[in-house]
């Protein structure tokens, strides 16, 4: 069940706290994803859900922060793992 939160914010300061005529609920949804996220209290999944991000996706949002992908050279090569076994079952169907 989704949780509503309200945040009273002075009119003259609205602005200041969004960039360039972005949505104010998106933006502060983004920042607290992504301080939860530097936090280690998301996973990388939980983090791209929140948002609605794919992977590379969510990896932008994070590099705008100054927070880095948690990828590790283990997620690298299961990565690759899985991607050589769908090449090679595509080579087989061609043939």
């Amino acid at each position: 069940m989704p949780i509503t939160v309200t945040m009273e914010i002075p009119e003259e300061l609205a602005a200041a706290v969004t960039s360039g005529g972005r949505d104010l609920s998106h933006a502060a949804l983004e920042a607290l994803a992504v301080e939860a996220y530097r936090a280690q209290r998301l996973s990388d999944s939980q983090f791209r859900r929140l948002l609605g991000l794919s992977r590379w996706e969510a990896d932008g949002v994070l590099k705008a922060y100054g927070v880095w992908l948690d990828y590790t050279v283990d997620d690298f090569n299961r990565e690759g793992e899985a991607v050589r076994r769908r090449n090679s079952s595509a080579a087989d169907e061609r043939g």
